[in-house]
């Protein structure tokens, strides 16, 4: 006996409209081509797969035996030929992103979705971790696509690099929002809520008022830009702050304005040179340096930083 998998498909197609003229139709061949494939099928078996009912096809006892057996096959291979339509499409497959943690808790999580959006059967694997263990991840392939600060402590990267524009933040209502843009010289005095002292914007923020004779008033000491927003909600100094924090934050109780001498906080996508991306892994590379364009600092205010 020699099966074949598209007669076994026009029979279950058949069994399921109860014509030939719609089992055609649903598999997008001619009724003659459908016709010949049931026949050669009954030839095969050496049993009659049909009566005629009403001007609808019944399948005999012995087919309804058969297509129990059929359906599974044929539902599994359409879901592998959809799956693969889907891969096509970059609808389906897995997305893999590891992300440093400012832009992780308001600004990926709507891109994410907005990709997932079109393909709802693609796996999501997010993570949010200090920059360095971004890079240790996508070194290791354990994630397709990573955003981190710089430096970058390991090789074998493709990068791209992203320059943002910090601003201070203020407590709501604090006289020096009076002031469009604030400097070094107009923050004298006022306490600071900073970075960890190996953070670059810590690094440059301090060396902009050494470099102009004023020193920094450091208050409080903290490790993520969304906690030295908390900190200046609650009244306890101003605070060096990153555009994601600012933009993503859902609570107010804040004013926020430019420092000058610009101080900006550099970062990069960061893929692996040695294993290609996936089509998906590609497409969602282009949709966030797409969104990542309006937080970018303008070339042309980028001067030499601290």
């Amino acid at each position: 006996m020699s099966l074949r998998f598209r007669q076994l498909q026009a029979f279950h197609a058949t069994v399921e409209t109860g014509t030939v003229t719609a089992a055609a139709q649903q598999l997008g061949i001619s009724q003659p081509g459908l016709s010949n494939l049931l026949t050669q099928l009954e030839r095969e078996v050496r049993f009659a797969l049909f009566h005629r009912r009403r001007g609808r096809l019944v399948p005999t006892p012995e087919a309804d035996v058969l297509f129990r057996e059929v359906d599974t096959v044929v539902r599994g291979l359409d879901h592998v030929a959809q799956a693969v339509r889907d891969l096509q499409n970059k609808q389906a497959g897995q997305l893999q992103v590891a992300s440093q943690h400012s832009i992780s808790f308001g600004f990926l999580p709507k891109v994410i979705a907005k990709f997932a959006r079109t393909r709802p059967d693609m796996a999501i694997s997010f993570q949010s971790q200090y920059s360095s263990k971004v890079q240790e991840w996508v070194a290791a392939g354990l994630f397709e696509i990573g955003i981190c600060e710089l430096p970058l402590v390991h090789d074998g990267f493709d990068v791209h690099p992203l320059h943002f524009e910090t601003k201070i933040a203020l407590p709501a209502g604090h006289p020096l929002a009076r002031h469009s843009v604030l400097t070094p010289q107009l923050l004298e005095n006022q306490p600071f809520v900073m970075m960890g002292q190996e953070h670059m914007t810590h690094r440059r923020l301090r060396e902009a008022f050494q470099h102009v004779g004023i020193p920094i008033r450091a208050r409080v000491h903290s490790q993520l830009f969304r906690n030295l927003l908390s900190f200046v909600k609650e009244g306890m100094g101003v605070a060096l702050v990153d555009p994601f924090a600012l933009e993503f934050d859902t609570e107010g109780g804040f004013e926020a304005r430019p420092f000058q001498p610009m101080i900006l906080m550099d970062m990069a996508i960061i893929t692996s040179r040695v294993r290609p991306l996936s089509a998906v892994g590609a497409a969602f590379l282009a949709l966030l340096l797409d969104e990542l364009r309006p937080f970018q600092a303008s070339p042309a205010k980028d001067e030499p930083r601290p």
